[in-house]
């Protein structure tokens, strides 16, 4: 079994910046892939961005990219996000999650961070 358990988030100000951090413990860590994804209320869950676990590969929508960036220590089986310019339209709860075998299926979530971008 995973563990994956978020941290990082708060409130800040429009055009603040923050690191989302994800830590992994449990069963041995080697996943494909590790995401984030953010949920505001009354919305749909969206994909944030991803990264491969050995090579270090990025994904993401066009949209965020420029303002949102996804790394990852995998000597501390750790995944960042860290997001600048914040908009107040970043509001949501930010989850991670693991993909053991491809990018898309994710096996393992987190409980989620809290992310309010005040104007």
């Amino acid at each position: 079994q995973v563990q994956l358990v978020e941290s990082g988030g708060g409130l800040v100000q429009a055009g603040g910046s923050l690191r989302l951090s994800c830590a992994a413990s449990g069963r041995i860590f080697s996943p494909y892939a590790m995401g984030w994804f953010r949920q505001a209320p009354g919305k749909e869950r969206e994909f944030v961005a991803a990264i491969t676990w050995s090579g270090g590969h990025t994904f993401g929508p066009p949209s965020l990219k420029d303002r949102f960036t996804i790394s990852r220590d995998t000597a501390k089986n750790t995944v960042y996000l860290q997001m600048t310019s914040l908009k107040p339209e970043d509001t949501a709860v930010y989850y991670c999650a693991a993909a053991l075998n491809q990018i898309g299926e994710y096996d393992y979530w987190g409980q989620g961070t809290q992310v309010t971008v005040s104007s």
